[in-house]
């Protein structure tokens, strides 16, 4: 079993080829490689019990990709991506990567004949405006920025791809993940995990909404447990729609921030700011929250059983010794 995790120098990637490698098999295969692909090396992972190797892919260009995907490439994980804000600020970049980037890899699995399991990272942003929710496996896709209209194109191509027998494809919109270690990134909702992450590390990070703003959430650890559950997933489990919400959980930043201190104490809310931003309103108001993951939880997906476990795993696995 070879594995392929395009995105895999990314927070999420990083963890998936870490627990992949650490499981050892997928499918009911052992795990012989993972490769990590980004548009820089990705970082290497230590002391694996598995071979992995590590390579730059950029999927804006097919012979990148024709480089990264070949015949021996059983399973790929597609989690490369220009983030939200990114994607809003830049029509260019968001079509170049988002749209025609998940286009070239589709098309490699194509000319490859070989049917691989294809795992598709969309996002909530493909839900929106008018329509009614709350949002179902059966809602209409219809996003308000960029980011999500990019991603619905991806979730169609992969079910096509899927019904052509093309490919093997599955894909799960991720909620918001939270909370994320690292640097900020260009997402929107980047904020909901500054608002946690820096605190935690006594260091001040601005909340630029209300404390009565929800929102959809998951935590790395368990965003990571479903992509390894949506992989092992067989085409009779997924039928004929391939791409589905993500389980999470609908949380308000208080109830967040009230975790937070049940878990670490009053000493990190302190260190909030509420100043708004603007400039993230035309996206934070296209945003919708009652979501639906009836059909991923059926086949064994999970959402948190409450915030303060996100808190708790950050602290765990990002924050040794905290």
């Amino acid at each position: 079993m070879n594995i392929l995790i395009i995105g895999g120098g990314g927070v999420i990637g990083q963890k998936l080829g870490r627990a992949l490698a650490a499981r050892g098999e997928l499918r009911g295969k052992a795990i012989a490689k993972i490769t990590l692909a980004d548009i820089a090396d990705p970082a290497p992972i230590a002391n694996s019990p598995v071979p992995v190797e590590a390579m730059t892919c950029n999927i804006a260009d097919p012979a990148s990709v024709a480089g990264c995907v070949t015949a021996e490439t059983d399973v790929i994980y597609l989690l490369a991506a220009i983030v939200s804000a990114h994607a809003e600020e830049d029509l260019d970049a968001g079509l170049t990567i988002n749209m025609m980037g998940t286009l070239n890899v589709l098309q490699r699995a194509r000319a490859l004949g070989t049917k691989p399991v294809l795992v598709f990272t969309s996002s909530i942003a493909v839900n929106g405006g008018e329509v009614p929710q709350p949002f179902t496996d059966h809602t209409g896709l219809n996003p308000q920025t960029s980011y999500g209209a990019q991603k619905a194109i991806g979730e169609l191509l992969v079910t096509d791809f899927s019904r052509r027998n093309l490919i093997d494809g599955r894909g799960f919109r991720l909620p918001t993940i939270s909370v994320r270690p690292g640097k900020p990134n260009r997402a929107a909702s980047g904020f909901m995990s500054s608002i946690f992450r820096e605190p935690l590390q006594g260091q001040t990070a601005n909340c630029p909404v209300s404390p009565d703003f929800n929102h959809y959430y998951l935590s790395p650890r368990k965003c990571v447990e479903n992509l390894i559950k949506g992989a092992e997933l067989s085409a009779e489990d997924l039928v004929l729609n391939r791409c589905m919400p993500m389980p999470g959980r609908v949380w308000t930043i208080q109830q967040m921030v009230d975790a937070m201190t049940a878990v670490a104490g009053p000493e990190p809310a302190r260190l909030i700011t509420w100043e708004k931003q603007p400039e993230l309103d035309p996206i934070l108001d296209g945003w919708r929250m009652d979501i639906r993951a009836a059909k991923a939880e059926n086949l064994g997906l999970e959402a948190d059983a409450s915030f303060e476990d996100n808190i708790r795993y950050f602290l765990e696995d990002d924050l040794p010794g905290a």
